[in-house]
């Protein structure tokens, strides 16, 4: 499991950035920590959410989107492996 610290929100930001995302944290009503701005490339994270849930969230979305190899850097590559392996 991805231990919850601020060192891996922001590797989690730097995969998603890699990847052409980016990650915004916004107030508002929001019924889930995140999600994709619909048909766009940014992420709006509840700001609000406790560090926990902003991981999660983000997992959660990287485990829905369709990454091949060639998407990353194979560091990137590796870290992205380890996410999928969450709550598995």
């Amino acid at each position: 499991m991805v231990s919850i610290t601020q060192y891996n929100l922001d590797k989690i930001e730097d995969l998603l950035a890699e990847l052409g995302y980016k990650v915004r944290y916004e107030k508002g009503n929001f019924k889930t920590g995140a999600c994709v701005i619909q048909n766009s490339k940014v992420i709006v994270v509840n700001k609000f959410s406790n560090l926990e849930i902003k991981i999660n969230s983000l997992i959660q979305l990287i485990k829905d989107f369709e990454i091949n190899k060639e998407d990353l850097e194979e560091k990137q590559w590796v870290f992205y492996k380890s996410l999928l392996k969450e709550n598995n």
